[in-house]
């Protein structure tokens, strides 16, 4: 995917989760193997308000990836539901505030 403009304090952890997560519903629906989430970036910045608090998230030592358990095969995207999935081993770190960048 290329993302055009990119706001790494909010924006593209959000992305990446959400993009991430579509390639395995597509490949779930379709019954093929996920690939590979490839992320290019265009004007890639960081908000001078979130400085501070990017530098705490630097600072936190990464944590094993969760598993994405997939309960049902829906033969639609738009049919999942929360219920048809499950995360298992997530333990993520305390929150970090960051206000929109206006």
């Amino acid at each position: 995917m290329y993302q055009r403009s990119c706001d790494m304090g909010l924006g593209v952890p959000f992305n990446i989760a959400s993009y991430a997560l579509l390639t395995r519903l597509i490949a779930h629906v379709t019954g093929l193997k996920p690939g590979y989430f490839v992320h290019c970036m265009g004007d890639t910045h960081i908000y001078s308000n979130h400085v501070d608090a990017l530098k705490v998230q630097l600072q936190r030592e990464p944590r094993p990836f969760p598993k994405l358990i997939i309960k049902r095969a829906p033969e639609n995207l738009e049919d999942f539901t929360m219920e048809d999935l499950e995360l298992v081993g997530y333990a993520p770190h305390g929150k970090i505030q960051m206000d929109m960048a206006v």
